[in-house]
């Protein structure tokens, strides 16, 4: 079979349980045999390895709670990892402090000092960025770093303080096998292109416009 062939009975062999048509024990039975043999081929086509661009975007939460799960998956393999935050700064998020236990496998490097309308100076904002890119440059091109997390450099994007040209030039000068995660809301189209994994965050509730909740300590730092 080839690979589409191979994805397309795996889709209609479907995921099983109650959504499977059979009503008797056998028939399902060999419909998720069939199903685990089609899976083992997809994995087994499947072998390449390469450092990946993964953009987190949209509106909805979970954007850096995405890239700090790849971060915290990349340091459980005693890789070296290292987190740039644009725009976000002056304070010490719980992340921040729970990684410290992890010593100096993990570098982290908060270089905002907040939201454009806490700190109303959009040349100062700009030069932060182009500071912060900068650090994110160092960290891309060393080969022993195996994740880079740039975290809300999103935003930064989409404020007009970086080009994505600029961005995806930097993205492109990483060793054969670093990975990088890009968070924030926002990603230009440019990105999203040349990324190999792109998710985005759809909001459906949220608890501090609905319900007047204040971010709180392990939900928002």
């Amino acid at each position: 079979m080839s690979t589409n062939d191979l994805d397309q009975s795996a889709a209609e062999l479907g995921m099983g349980g109650k959504l499977a048509p059979e009503t008797d024990d056998a028939g399902y039975r060999k419909r998720m045999e069939r199903r685990q043999q089609v899976q083992k081929q997809r994995v087994e086509e499947r072998n390449k390895e390469k450092g990946l661009v993964l953009v987190f975007t949209g509106q909805g939460k979970g954007k850096t709670t995405a890239g700090l799960g790849l971060v915290l998956r990349t340091l459980g393999h005693g890789e070296r990892v290292a987190i740039v935050q644009f725009i976000k700064g002056g304070w010490e998020p719980g992340e921040a402090r729970a990684l410290q236990a992890f010593g100096d496998q993990v570098s982290w490097h908060a270089l905002g000092e907040g939201f454009t309308w806490e700190t109303q100076n959009r040349e100062r904002d700009q030069q932060l960025v182009e500071a912060a890119w900068q650090t994110a440059l160092g960290y891309l091109r060393d080969a022993s770093v195996k994740l880079v997390l740039l975290d809300e450099l999103n935003v930064a994007l989409k404020l007009g303080y970086i080009e994505a040209h600029t961005v995806i030039a930097g993205l492109n000068e990483r060793p054969e096998l670093t990975h990088v995660a890009l968070t924030g809301r926002g990603a230009p189209a440019e990105l999203v292109e040349r990324a190999d994994l792109v998710t985005e965050m759809t909001l459906v509730h949220h608890p501090f416009r609905e319900q007047g909740v204040k971010a709180q300590a392990g939900i928002e730092f």
